[in-house]
């Protein structure tokens, strides 16, 4: 909801740079400010421990003295601190004065803890955007920045133009609070699981002599293959059908024992592996030992109970 004292605010002329508020400064935060400042948005900030800021106070940036200060300051509050508990310590004590302002937290955590913090702040009839942020800090304010965005439509179109101003790919998931945390946990999930595949990957070619440097153009070259996989594999998760012919689990099964095996045999962790292979197990004792990699996703879904 928005109250009378920024009515005019919201009728201001299309070109009027809307002014903006970051609180948290660490590397993210002061991406971000400085991003809105590069778009020509009057830009406040904010930081819980003095000492940050100094560069984007002298790129034209006003430094507030307190949180409130920089909250009433501005009509659209960005905020991006360590997770859910500090934004709220930080948050709490000045929900008064967030009161008729657009808060959009870029907070990472949750899709419970995102909807928590909604329900809070309808609560204190504060207009929310729950975000993700999918790139570095250099990344920031250029046109390959992805961010995610969820919340009430209404809201979201009130600002999107100055939101745009952190990157070219800002997409609104929809109104759901929690989706913007439930893509950013999943594409971390795949980009996490995938890095530690990678070094993992090196340091088996490397007990052998290879160097890194070496094996990156084939793992480069690898990607290739990805983004059919990927698009073939979300048809199969949606559809429920896992075709294996010409690759079943039972050997895909044995292709990762093989690695086991060979890490074991040069003193590497294999905990990880050990963790895909128990999963490919429990899909192949399921009855899908015929059926496609996808498969393993009835023994994700169905993990078996801790011991």
């Amino acid at each position: 909801m928005t109250n009378q004292s920024h009515t005019s605010s919201a009728a201001a002329p299309a070109d009027t740079p809307t002014s903006v508020t970051v609180l948290g400064l660490g590397a993210m935060g002061q991406a971000l400010a400085g991003a809105f400042l590069d778009a020509g948005h009057p830009t406040t900030v904010w930081n819980r421990t003095p000492g940050k800021g100094e560069d984007l106070v002298a790129r034209g940036a006003t430094r507030a003295a307190t949180a409130g200060d920089a909250v009433r300051a501005s009509d659209l509050v960005v905020v991006c601190l360590y997770d859910y508990d500090v934004s709220r310590a930080v948050l709490g004590p000045i929900a008064a004065d967030l009161s008729g302002r657009v808060l959009v937290n870029l907070t990472s955590d949750t899709p419970e803890r995102s909807r928590e913090a909604a329900a809070w702040a309808a609560g204190q009839g504060i207009d929310y955007l729950d975000g993700a942020i999918m790139v570095p800090v250099t990344v920031i304010g250029t046109a390959d920045a992805l961010l995610f965005h969820s919340g009430p439509k209404a809201v979201y179109e009130r600002h999107a133009s100055t939101l745009k101003a952190l990157g070219g790919n800002t997409v609104h998931l929809g109104e759901d609070h929690g989706l913007a945390a439930v893509y950013d946990n999943a594409l971390l999930d795949f980009f996490w699981t995938s890095m530690s595949g990678l070094v993992h990957a090196f340091a088996l070619a490397g007990a052998d002599g290879v160097k890194g440097a070496d094996l990156a153009p084939y793992l480069s070259a690898l990607l290739s293959i990805f983004p059919p996989a990927i698009e073939s594999t979300a048809i199969e998760v949606d559809s429920g059908e896992y075709p294996g012919e010409q690759a079943p689990l039972v050997t895909e099964a044995a292709n990762v024992d093989h690695i086991i095996h060979a890490s074991e045999h040069r003193g590497l962790d294999v905990e990880s592996l050990n963790g895909i292979k128990a999963v490919l197990d429990r899909a192949i004792a399921k009855g899908h030992g015929a059926d496609g990699w996808t498969a393993i996703i009835e023994s994700v879904r169905a993990p078996e109970p801790a011991h």
